[in-house]
């Protein structure tokens, strides 16, 4: 099977690309290499993905259509696994016309790729769990309204989710969005909470703890984010399952997931289990809440167990622990 995976140098995409070529199976890698985060932290993904024969890379932007038509010309694409984004809720603030040419333009030209691949089976996308905005009922259903979002990164997902409705009614492309809760795990990226603790304590300076600490997060371990998303690959719907959560509603082959861990820690919590993994205590310096934030996110995984079978397995107790290890070997700490 030939996979197209956009963000191949990307956090999850790189474990996504590694349990592919672990497989068998073919891996054709698109990545702009953005200097939103290191871009060395995205050339060291890139060399060991490299190192296998069945993956081959194209460094092109997603918005640029076409670069990515190049990129895929005379290729029979069975599954695309669409996972290229401008993430970040804080950074939308700052260069918001970086998440409309990403996340809409970007996943527009997926889109029309995808239209013209015959032997295309599926596509999956990456939304996200910010499209919940400040929703209060928890936890967060794929049957909640979502049409009140708190930041630009959560509309322009929210946004992802009904262009792929359109192109799954319009076209019958078989398509699964998943709203990613909080990912962490090795290899992962430096803007997130997780890291930016670790490397602050290490080096010894204080941690910025928002809300005063009073955040729950779903937080999901990226070995059961890669399994889920490769679960939903391997069950493309049929026209009878559109609708959220894959609830049959007799119309286009799109359905809408949450990926997570189904138990909100409590951000002190992860950085106790943090201290407790580096072996040190860490200065905390309290803060209200940033623009655009959630007080907490909270996955009902009740649609995707049933439907894909998808049970998270690794709680932050193990989780964490194999970050830390991996960031001690990665900068020989």
């Amino acid at each position: 099977m030939t996979n197209l995976l956009t963000g191949a140098a990307g956090f999850i995409g790189f474990h996504v690309a590694r349990r592919l070529l672990d497989q068998g199976e073919r891996v054709v890698g698109v990545d702009n290499l953005s200097p939103y985060y290191s871009v060395s932290l995205k050339e060291d993904r890139l060399r060991q993905l490299l190192q296998h024969p069945n993956f081959t890379f194209h460094q092109v932007n997603i918005a640029d259509r076409g670069a990515m038509q190049e990129a895929v010309g005379g290729l029979k694409i069975s599954s695309i696994i669409h996972l290229a984004a401008q993430a970040g809720v804080r950074y939308s603030l700052e260069n918001p016309f970086a998440y409309i040419e990403a996340n809409v333009v970007g996943h527009m030209v997926v889109l029309e790729l995808a239209r013209q691949q015959a032997a295309l089976e599926h596509l999956v996308y990456a939304s996200s769990s910010s499209v919940y905005g400040g929703n209060t009922k928890f936890p967060f259903s794929e049957d909640d309204r979502v049409d009140q979002p708190v930041s630009l990164y959560a509309a322009t997902k929210k946004a992802d989710e009904l262009l792929s409705q359109s192109y799954a009614h319009l076209y019958g492309i078989p398509q699964t969005g998943l709203r990613f809760f909080t990912v962490y795990g090795p290899w992962g990226r430096p803007d997130m909470a997780l890291w930016l603790f670790t490397e602050a304590i290490l080096t010894g300076r204080a941690i910025k703890v928002f809300n005063n600490g009073d955040m729950r997060r779903d937080f999901t371990y990226v070995d059961d984010i890669v399994t889920g998303i490769l679960a939903a690959r391997d069950n493309p719907p049929a026209r009878k399952d559109s609708g959220q959560g894959g609830e049959a509603g007799g119309g286009a082959p799109h359905r809408v997931y949450n990926i997570g861990n189904n138990h909100p820690e409590q951000l002190l919590r992860l950085i106790e289990v943090l201290e407790d993994a580096l072996g040190c205590k860490a200065e905390r310096i309290l803060l209200p809440m940033q623009p655009g934030d959630v007080k907490q996110t909270y996955a009902d995984l009740t649609a995707v167990e049933r439907d894909l079978g998808f049970k998270p397995t690794t709680v932050i107790e193990q989780g964490v622990p194999q970050f830390t290890a991996w960031y001690r070997d990665y900068y020989n700490l």
